[in-house]
């Protein structure tokens, strides 16, 4: 029986790439995105395996839910969270409804997609949720200089790391897994669709960023940085983290009284 997988923003870049692979795997695919066009293309390209195509914008109320209900109602084995938006810029620039669709897509939607699989997956016994983040998610401390400002998509890819390490912990025994990967600069259409050249920055390719990924889960990895080769620097951010988190106390720290 062929595993079933729904891949969102699935017409380019990491998205393509995932459902390109997914399908030489075998699964039957859910493709989401916003070109029905592409997404034809992409089932006319390989009959070999069964591909529903759901044309949806992810920024809207109707399109999250259209495609919640199909991820709850399928028997899925894998959901890829993939679907994004750029919008590099700092919060002050950042038009209201633009701050909106980057949060839909990078927020509400991958958390509502989840809350609709994960029910059918633990009842199951089985499946993964992967969602596509980035290492910008750990640039917060980054001073200016170092690090063109864009606080609100820092912000989602964040949000992601701690959803993914959450749910894996809640979801922990149940047979279904969560990983977020978290890429560096990947050569897709992705920046230029902003208006962004980075023909002259090296990038890995989308390809090699879903290999990371699934090797990833079979390696049981909650946090898949495919660019990161030590490993250990991922575990020292979540030691801290977790030692900052156990460090607390219900009296006010000395450096916060008056003299």
């Amino acid at each position: 029986m062929s595993k079933l997988a729904l891949v969102t923003g699935a017409t380019s870049g990491i998205g393509r790439a995932f459902a390109e692979r997914l399908a030489a795997d075998g699964h039957d695919l859910v493709l989401v995105g916003r070109r029905q066009e592409r997404l034809d293309e992409f089932a006319a390209a390989h009959p070999g395996v069964a591909v529903r195509t759901v044309a949806a914008d992810l920024s809207r109320d109707e399109g999250i839910d259209a495609v919640a209900e199909i991820a709850a109602s399928e028997p899925l084995d894998l959901l890829v969270n993939n679907a994004g938006v750029a919008h590099y810029m700092p919060l002050a620039d950042l038009p209201a409804d633009k701050a909106r669709e980057l949060v839909k897509v990078k927020v509400l939607a991958p958390t509502l997609l989840a809350r609709a699989a994960v029910g059918g997956m633990r009842e199951r016994g089985r499946g993964a949720i992967v969602n596509v983040a980035g290492m910008i998610a750990f640039s917060g401390p980054a001073p200016h200089s170092q690090m063109p400002r864009r606080a609100v998509y820092a912000g989602t890819l964040a949000h992601l790391v701690t959803l993914s390490q959450t749910l894996s912990a809640e979801l922990e025994g149940t047979g279904v897994g969560v990983q977020v990967v978290c890429p560096g600069v990947v050569a897709t259409e992705f920046h230029e669709r902003q208006g962004m050249d980075l023909s002259s920055v090296p990038r890995m390719s989308a390809a090699d960023v879903v290999t990371a990924s699934l090797r990833g889960l079979e390696l049981g990895e909650v946090v898949c940085a495919p660019g990161v080769e030590d490993a250990s620097l991922l575990e020292t951010v979540f030691e801290a983290e977790l030692a900052a988190f156990g460090g607390q106390s219900p009296e006010l720290a000395s450096r916060y009284r008056t003299a």
